[in-house]
């Protein structure tokens, strides 16, 4: 009688659901996705989370997938490309004139006001009004995004336009770009684990854009504005973190990316 040992029975339940909807066969994207899961629930970042991208795969197929919810429906957050992209093992590069993914997150619905964060890890150092992240019920009102690099600066948004915008001095747009909300008098913008910019000003409105948040595009009362052309190596959007989390988010995806070979 042979002993069948299954080479997949060390991995995180989450990590295996998620390798196993994207069909990921590589042995190093395996551990690599399994050893991310387990230190962003080691950091007690997991549950903070509501949608988790990693781009792992070299198809737009495996990277549409939500690591909190891989199942293939838009009430699992995951990705639908439109426009033009190129995927590979470095991650997702639209095209800078029409590509970006709907998210299908609606923060009205599911964030909280005050208490949100996003992320996003670029692989392209570009300078130029382009939205990494973003949605807004029109434009100059209550807005939630990130534009990792404009005229030198990381511009960031969560509330009011005009009260509630960071310009965070930023030499490029590599790396890890996190912004973060905590409060009404709390919003900060950290790049590769360390805080560049804050803004105390009280955020006045009520609640979050009423549309679904895109990526690498803002989404201006459901049309897609202000493309991005910088290379997504992972993305997320969740609640607000501290500092120490934010700091211990980065050390976890650094190691992810540093894992795969495609780290900046």
């Amino acid at each position: 009688m042979s002993l069948v040992i299954n080479p997949y029975s060390f991995l995180d339940p989450d990590a295996k659901a998620f390798i196993t909807a994207a069909g990921i066969t590589d042995n190093t994207q395996i551990y690599a996705v399994n050893n991310l899961t387990i230190n962003l629930k080691g950091y007690g970042l997991w549950t903070k989370m509501k949608a988790i991208y990693p781009f792992c795969g070299s198809t737009a197929t495996q990277q549409k997938y939500n690591l909190k919810d891989p199942r293939d429906l838009d009430a699992a957050y995951r990705l639908v490309f439109s426009g033009g992209w190129t995927h590979s093992s470095n991650g997702a590069l639209p095209n800078g004139t029409n590509g970006y993914a709907n998210t299908f997150l609606n923060p009205n619905s599911v964030l909280i006001n005050n208490n949100n964060s996003l992320a996003f890890y670029s692989r392209t150092d570009t300078n130029g009004l382009f939205a990494d992240m973003g949605v807004a019920n029109a434009t100059s009102t209550t807005q939630l995004g990130i534009y990792l690099r404009y005229s030198g600066n990381c511009l960031a948004d969560s509330g009011t336009y005009t009260e509630s915008r960071i310009n965070a001095s930023t030499s490029n747009s590599l790396g890890f770009f996190n912004s973060i909300r905590t409060s009404t008098t709390s919003f900060k913008v950290f790049k590769n684990g360390s805080s560049i910019g804050n803004n105390s000003t009280t955020n006045t409105v009520a609640s979050l854009p009423n549309f679904n948040l895109f990526l690498s595009a803002y989404n201006l009362a459901g049309s897609a504005v202000q493309y991005s052309n910088r290379q997504c190596a992972f993305a997320s959007i969740g609640d607000g973190l501290t500092d120490t989390e934010a700091a211990n988010f980065y050390t976890a995806v650094q190691a992810y990316q540093t894992t795969l070979g495609r780290q900046v």
